[in-house]
């Protein structure tokens, strides 16, 4: 057993960073003796990601126990215990296939790799764990509208809940997880240093994964507040905690949360004024139509794509950018040697950079995806992410992105866009989308509820008694069939 903090090799988690993760089964045990399922899962989900140590628990063949692999084993766990007849209400689904697929590829990897059916088997568990797992809690609990409602709320009150944690980094540089859990999550400090003052990282692994939460919690917050479908909260109007989130995103100095708030909201409020979805649908073909160029030919237009945003970015950012870059085509070329099921783990999918001499960064969760899982693995993912949210907009057009009961679900599936083109530049897993991913194809697969959210029942009309004698005789024998 060994005791270590993911992708930091200076320090070791404290003590209390792993008494923590020990006794989370049991706190989300409680939480669901405490709260019904729908709001105790959701409750579980975002307290652990966001407050919970980016530390883990090494366990020889099995997968590292983290924050997310403890809330999935504490969910569940509290499944069998107190609601073990849920597991019945699972039907499978056409859009379950992707992830399964993609749950399974890492066996297929290994064997074609030579590297034996254990390894096969251990990479397939820690697949299952970090995506199959919240995907089925979400298409378990969340497959309805009333329960996506709440896991878009609870994302807004953990946006909320970050704003006083994000100040004081800003103010006083990340030091908050080192204080509490004995160590920096992030082994290289140097990158929570922007524009002359510090970039928050609080209890998540990275400032770049702080600002895309900032960001779709904002993004949430604003269509719940256009919409109306909340209108306070702890007796506060929501406009007012709008703004303090969009001011809290903008100090976190994240660049690319910028870019993908202005696309969320672009896109959510063209489907409210001109009632189309098809800039997401364009969006995710785009993304796609990338990933093919980048993976499946030798065609490389980031040259391009790097001098076109010049004019737009600072040049530290344009920098970045195009290290990423250069990085992916080295990685890319090295994938292309095994193009189906990819080069496994353990490193193999890396290669040394010629211009650095060192090993190529893989910065995208694309290219890690490709790498490891080739384009077998690449295309499950993709559409493991993708599909459900073209399914959903399939159901919910546009027109009804504005609707109370629709307003959550569709801001949802598109912080879930976002999520999907952010991981063209970075890899950072969050299983709070996953979860989204899954409960969206749970309602997908029930099919629509347009009719009962086009109309409500009209109220029946009485006709006062003192006005029955001025009827027409016609009229005034329906009524009187009416009231008998």
């Amino acid at each position: 057993m060994q005791f270590y903090l993911p992708g930091n090799q200076f320090g070791a988690p404290g003590p209390l960073a792993i008494l923590v993760l020990l006794l989370w089964i049991p706190v989300v045990l409680y939480i669901f003796m405490r709260f019904p399922a729908q709001k105790a899962i959701v409750i579980s989900f975002i307290s652990a990601w966001l407050f919970l140590p980016e530390a883990a628990i090494g366990l020889s063949g099995l997968p590292d126990y983290t924050k997310v692999s403890a809330t999935c084993y504490g969910v569940v766990l509290a499944t069998i215990i107190f609601d073990v007849g849920r597991f019945s209400t699972f039907k499978p689904s056409v859009l379950d296939l992707p992830i399964l697929m993609w749950c399974l590829c890492p066996y297929a990897t290994s064997i074609s790799n030579g590297l034996g059916w254990y390894d096969g088997v251990s990479a397939t568990i820690e697949q299952v764990v970090t995506w199959g797992l919240p995907y089925f809690l979400g298409r378990l609990y969340l497959n309805n509208l009333p329960a996506l409602r709440q896991l878009a709320i609870g994302i807004f009150i953990g946006g909320l809940a970050y704003i006083p944690l994000c100040l004081f980094e800003i103010r006083m540089s990340p030091q908050l997880h080192n204080r509490i859990y004995g160590a920096h999550a992030f082994g290289d400090f140097g990158q929570s240093i922007r524009y002359d003052g510090f970039r928050p990282t609080v209890f998540l692994r990275h400032g770049l994964a702080v600002g895309a939460w900032m960001m779709v919690a904002t993004l949430v917050g604003i269509w719940l507040w256009q919409t109306g479908t909340l209108k306070k909260l702890w007796n506060i109007q929501i406009k007012w905690l709008v703004g303090a989130l969009f001011v809290t995103l903008i100090l976190c100095k994240s660049t690319g949360a910028y870019v993908l708030l202005l696309l969320g909201a672009g896109i959510m409020f063209c489907g409210k004024i001109f009632r189309t979805a098809i800039p997401v649908f364009l969006l995710i073909v785009t993304m796609g139509a990338y990933l093919y160029v980048n993976a499946a030919t030798e065609t490389y237009f980031t040259d391009q794509l790097v001098t076109s945003l010049s004019g737009v970015f600072d040049a530290d950012r344009i920098q970045s950018l195009e290290f990423r870059f250069n990085n992916e085509e080295v990685l890319t070329d090295h994938a292309r040697e095994r193009p189906v099921f990819g080069w496994g783990g353990w490193n193999r999918s890396r290669i040394e950079d010629p211009s650095t001499g060192k090993l190529a960064i893989q910065d995208s969760l694309w290219i890690i995806a490709f790498g490891r899982n080739g384009a077998f693995g690449l295309i499950a993912w993709m559409a493991s992410m993708s599909l459900p949210v073209l399914s959903l907009f399939t159901l919910y057009p546009a027109s009804y992105w504005s609707k109370r009961e629709v307003a959550p679900i569709a801001v949802l599936a598109i912080g879930l866009t976002m999520y999907l083109f952010d991981c063209l530049l970075n890899a950072m897993i969050n299983p709070i989308y996953i979860l989204v991913c899954g409960g969206i194809s749970g309602l997908v697969q029930k099919g629509p509820v347009q009719q009962q959210l086009r109309r409500k029942p009209k109220k029946s009309r009485r006709v006062p008694a003192s006005t029955a004698g001025y009827l027409p005789a016609q009229r005034r024998s329906r009524v009187s069939q009416s009231k008998t």
